[in-house]
């Protein structure tokens, strides 16, 4: 899988899971892939930032999803600006 394949169906497991979170009042952003394709980092956005359970949406929700559709995706990191 190329890099823009990649990157693709990164955003295709977070349009999967933005609607869930726009619900909520919240977003989320692709930062950036990093290690060898390996980790992702991502912004939690509105009001996701300050949710008590943004960390178990983070792995059971995001994280989930992505090596769903990305599955050499090792681990998630939410970046706060």
């Amino acid at each position: 899988m190329t890099s823009e394949e990649l990157r693709l169906n990164i955003e295709k497991a977070l349009d999967e899971i933005r609607p869930f979170l726009q619900s909520d009042g919240g977003d989320i952003a692709l930062l950036s892939i990093e290690d060898n394709d390996t980790l992702v980092k991502v912004q939690l956005q509105g009001a996701c930032v300050g949710c008590s359970v943004n960390q178990m949406t983070l792995k059971s929700g995001v994280e989930m999803t992505i090596k769903k559709y990305a599955p050499q995706i090792e681990q998630v990191l939410n970046v706060q600006a």
